[in-house]
């Protein structure tokens, strides 16, 4: 087998993996409502397979510099949410999505043009999310319609985090770690959210599903300081183990809280 075939057929391999982790979460996405929904598109679904498949090909330190490329991103997910939420209360999809695509982008170029400490990470998240989160609370309760899922809305979303991974791996050896970090970390099940959604059940019942996701995309940060932190001290393998653990956790918290706080509701003073 030539080496460019053997590329070729293992990069379909990865992406093929990577489309199966995306059909589960869809599809929970779809059926659990906006909180439960939310704190599933905040789990690693997109950047856990590229990262997996960086480590497979790079070493510790790559993926250590990548993360810290990635952890000023997540920051800038926050507040494209931020602007789809506030635009999808009056506008039509295409100005809502493509506009918060756009603040992602200029963000993403903006953080491109520094080299990101794991503190100054940090700080630009807790200041995104000490921002953003006040200011979704109010988006965050909408009744979600009946979604009636269509064929082709699986295979959309899978082929979408399929050509992310497929973007990421292909290109590390030559962008480095800094462009692999931000590109792993393009949102594109906030993405798929938004364009599958938006146009079937409108703007805020949409909408809401992102806000609910904050307090979970703040989590997946975390779990990125930990990727670094750890990549650092215990090799990939730990450090991707560690930062799956993490985000899994903080989502279970969330939810056990949530629970609690619906019980209590219901039990009245």
């Amino acid at each position: 087998m030539s080496p460019d075939l053997h590329f070729f057929l293992f990069l379909l391999l990865r992406m093929a993996i990577a489309a199966a982790f995306v059909v589960t979460a869809s599809i929970i996405t779809e059926r659990a409502g906006p909180v439960i929904g939310a704190l599933v598109a905040t789990l690693p679904i997109s950047a856990g397979p590229s990262y997996v498949f960086l480590a497979l090909d790079h070493d510790a330190a790559f993926i250590a510099q990548g993360s810290l490329a990635s952890l000023p991103i997540n920051a800038a997910t926050i507040f494209m949410c931020l602007a789809y939420v506030v635009l999808a209360q009056r506008h039509g999809f295409a100005v809502s999505c493509g506009s918060a695509v756009a603040v992602w982008i200029v963000l993403a170029s903006i953080i491109r043009q520094f080299d990101w400490s794991l503190t100054a990470g940090l700080a630009a998240n807790l200041i995104a999310f000490g921002i953003c989160i006040p200011l979704l609370a109010g988006y965050r309760h909408v009744k979600m319609p009946l979604v009636t899922r269509r064929w082709y809305d699986v295979p959309m979303r899978a082929a979408l985090v399929a050509t992310l991974v497929a973007i990421v791996v292909s290109t590390s050896g030559w962008v480095g770690p800094r462009i692999s970090g931000i590109i792993a970390l393009y949102p594109v099940v906030f993405s798929s959210i938004m364009v599958i959604l938006h146009p079937r059940i409108g703007g805020p019942p949409t909408a809401a599903v992102l806000a609910n996701s904050a307090w979970g995309l703040l989590g997946f940060g975390t779990a990125i300081a930990v990727l670094h932190v750890a990549v650092v001290s215990f090799g990939s393998a730990v450090g991707l183990c560690l930062a799956l653990g993490t985000c899994i956790a903080w989502n279970l918290t969330l939810w056990g809280i949530g629970r609690r706080t619906m019980h209590r509701a219901r039990q009245g003073p």
